[in-house]
């Protein structure tokens, strides 16, 4: 008996394959093409970095040019203006600027170099700027000397703050000789000596109009002392006074105003009681010794003060 072939349907074998045998199908790949909304980015990218790159050699270009080209190098001292100088010499301005001949004046260091300008004793301040295109300008303030000051055997000047300044040669000044101080004194002494001594003048021509004229030197080296020398108290109009020299007065370092007064309205009588009047003491409150260095007393030495 023939035996009888069993067929499967196809769909069955289908279901039956292993899934690794299906073939999968294909993953679609979409390629992003360049279309209207793109091209202005990369236009714009593209000109910033043209942009950029132009700045840069731009600014390349122009560091170059204001630190190295010969038309803003300092090529000599013919360059540098100083304005204000009456007594300082150029040279002595000029010198500070030696190590930057030869370069741009962008480079040269304002701030330093005001510094050391103001380092030179008659300078009291300056101002360094830079004039386009290649030359400094320097206005430089001096030192107002009100005094003599006698340093050893010769004179030099001082200002109100202390600071000792050379004599000029062609300078020419009318002032009161001033004793007690020396280079090694620091200035926080010499300054408030200096304002003592100010303030004796301005309170002598309070009592009697250009009084101060007729002082010769004041010894600030006590400063609970201010000793002044008058010359010529006869031309200061005290009536019954004729000229008998000079004469040292201790002022002590405070009301300078009412001690002179007493020795206006009084000196004329302690030269009728003592003769010569060297020297006299107004420091104490209800007493005037004259002549101190001989102890002769005036008046029995108590005259009340006003």
């Amino acid at each position: 008996m023939a035996r009888e072939l069993q067929t499967t349907p196809q769909e069955v074998l289908a279901e039956e394959e292993p899934r690794y045998l299906r073939r999968q199908k294909p993953l679609e790949i979409r390629r992003r093409k360049f279309g209207r909304k793109t091209w202005p980015f990369y236009r714009r990218a593209a000109v910033a970095g043209a942009g950029a790159v132009a700045g840069a050699w731009l600014l390349y270009a122009a560091g170059s040019f204001f630190l190295y080209s010969p038309r803003v190098r300092l090529a000599d001292a013919d360059q540098i203006e100083v304005a204000g100088n009456r007594y300082v010499a150029r040279e002595a301005v000029v010198e500070r600027f030696s190590s930057d001949v030869g370069k741009s004046v962008l480079r040269v260091p304002l701030d330093d170099r005001r510094r050391q300008i103001e380092a030179i004793p008659w300078v009291s301040h300056a101002v360094v700027s830079r004039i386009w295109p290649n030359q400094i300008r320097v206005e430089v303030a001096e030192r107002a000397p009100i005094a003599y000051l006698r340093n050893g055997a010769d004179l030099a000047l001082i200002d109100a703050h202390g600071v000792i300044l050379d004599r000029p040669v062609e300078a020419n000044f009318q002032f009161p000789v001033v004793s007690g101080i020396v280079d090694a004194m620091p200035l926080s002494q010499r300054e408030p000596r200096m304002g003592l001594y100010s303030e004796l003048l301005r309170d002598l021509d309070q009592v009697r109009p250009g009084a101060s004229d007729h002082v010769s030197e004041i010894d600030v080296s006590d400063a609970e002392d201010i000793r002044a020398t008058l010359a010529g108290i006869n031309q200061m109009g005290i009536a019954g006074v004729d000229d008998q020299g000079p004469v040292l007065v201790h002022f002590g370092n405070r009301d300078f105003d009412s001690k002179f007064r007493v020795f206006v309205e009084n000196i004329a009588q302690w030269r009728a009681t003592v003769g010569r009047v060297e020297s006299v003491d107004l420091r104490f409150s209800r007493q005037v010794v004259v002549n101190p260095e001989t102890n002769v007393s005036a008046s029995n030495a108590a005259l009340r003060r006003r």
